[in-house]
């Protein structure tokens, strides 16, 4: 298995890089809709053979929706910080960094994720009860959370497995873990909910099997893998240098994401209020839009790694045209995926609901929202691409106040006035426009790579 992987993992430093990105990018980006994909089966699965508890079953996992993804969307935040410090040492060809990085991130992992677990626990029903859940919902919620909880050390662990292979440039191994741990979690949830009559804990627990599967898959590769990134059982232990590089890099863009998901709160509550037709209307929307915007995410975290690894090799010619490359490619692949969804918007969303209104209502968020993808596009590369140089408290301070701060300042201060959705909506292209001539004024202030030559002159 190491020869394969030799052979499979992309040289990031040499040839050309206009058809590598979307060769690392695009199995990301698969890799992300399909997880969508399986974590709606437990939606499908619990809302069509749980009997007369199928609607309450429903609303018990769509209301740990948000500290779900707050707590894993905060550690893959960490995860990326561990890629791009794998990938620095990569390019300097320190195949003694590059170790003590990967054992001290498994490490990381599977600590945070037994911290998580026994913290979530302790503090899980009285979580759900600030969140207001209702009391016919509450013990379906609180079952399933508690489950999923159980989980955390394996579904941390396969996410910094994953960055681990993406800082090499292999990323078809991590979907191709996913999607044989997918297909498990469908049967699981299938054989637990109609064979043994079970309802959220059967998807929850199916939700944990399944991805300690994806962790093992991967691990098994990691200890086979080539002698830069190999796993040893004997060596693993945290290298304090290590940590703290990770750490520096990872906290901010785990708190950028735990900020994102706060603020995003916000705006569904100001949609909650506007009354059902409009939630579902928004719910059906997001769940298609989120495919076209895993799309274009995906070049943000293919810019993060290239960068990281040339910069780390001194290659600063190839950290900018690997920005110009990824802006370009990027626009042109998220361009396709939206004009994909907009042409079957409307049957996508009567997949959903029937109703015209929802259909109608639905499609005016799916316009407003790609309106504002290509500032979001911008701005997710060029923050990508400092965290490459290692710059990622900056990128995560102006995507919190511009992202984040303006929605929640928008919905306090301007829906009041004009109580619609079209002004909800209008949020976002105001939100993502501001931050990302926020990114592009720090970019410029930067200029990572010239600063690095001049560095490298002096030195």
């Amino acid at each position: 298995m190491g020869k394969t992987l030799q052979k499979q993992k992309l040289d990031m430093l040499h040839g050309p890089l206009w058809n590598k990105l979307p060769q690392f990018a695009l199995p990301v980006a698969a890799t992300a809709i399909l997880e969508q994909l399986f974590n709606a089966s437990d939606l499908a699965v619990v809302g069509h053979f749980s009997g007369d508890a199928s609607t309450i079953a429903v609303a018990a996992v769509g209301a740990n929706s948000f500290v779900i993804s707050l707590v894993v969307n905060f550690f893959i935040g960490i995860a990326l910080g561990a890629n791009v410090v794998i990938a620095n040492a990569i390019g300097r060809g320190d195949d003694s960094a590059v170790r003590r990085a990967v054992h001290t991130a498994v490490i990381i992992a599977v600590l945070g994720g037994v911290l998580v677990a026994a913290a979530g626990e302790c503090a899980a029903a009285p979580l759900l009860g600030a969140l207001q859940v209702p009391a016919e919902v509450y013990p379906y919620a609180l079952l399933y959370l508690r489950i999923y909880l159980l989980g955390m050390p394996v579904i941390l662990l396969y996410n910094f497995e994953a960055a681990v292979f993406r800082s090499i440039g292999e990323t078809r191994i991590p979907l191709q873990a996913l999607a044989l741990s997918g297909i498990l979690n469908v049967i699981l949830n299938l054989f637990f909910v109609i064979v043994l009559k079970m309802t959220v804990n059967g998807v929850a627990t199916a939700t944990v099997l399944s991805n300690a599967v994806s962790a093992a898959l991967l691990l098994r590769q990691l200890l086979k893998s080539d002698k830069s990134i190999r796993l040893d059982p004997h060596a693993l232990r945290v290298d304090a240098a290590s940590l703290r590089k990770i750490l520096q890099i990872g906290l901010p863009a785990g708190l950028q994401s735990a900020v994102f998901s706060v603020s995003n709160i916000v705006v569904q509550s100001a949609i909650n209020s506007l009354g059902t037709v409009v939630m579902a209307a928004s719910s059906a929307a997001f769940n298609i839009e989120v495919f076209a915007y895993d799309v274009f995410s995906s070049f943000g975290q293919a810019c993060t790694t290239f960068v990281g690894q040339n910069y780390g090799a001194g290659r600063l010619d190839r950290c900018r045209k690997t920005l110009v490359l990824c802006l370009v490619e990027d626009a042109i692949a998220s361009g396709a995926a939206i004009a994909l969804v907009l042409a079957s918007g409307r049957f996508l969303l009567s997949i959903f609901n029937s109703d015209p209104q929802v259909i109608e209502l639905g499609y005016t968020r799916l316009v407003m929202v790609f309106s504002a993808y290509t500032f979001s596009l911008l701005y997710d590369i060029m923050s990508g691409y400092l965290r490459g140089f290692g710059i990622s408290l900056v990128p995560a301070l102006l995507t919190m106040a511009g992202v984040c701060g303006t929605r929640i300042v928008w919905i306090a201060a301007v829906f009041p006035q004009h109580r619609s959705f079209q002004v909800i909506m209008t949020a976002y292209p105001i939100s993502l426009g501001l931050t990302a001539v926020l990114i592009f004024i720090a970019l410029l202030l930067y200029h990572p790579s010239r600063r690095s030559a001049k560095e490298s002159v002096h030195e």
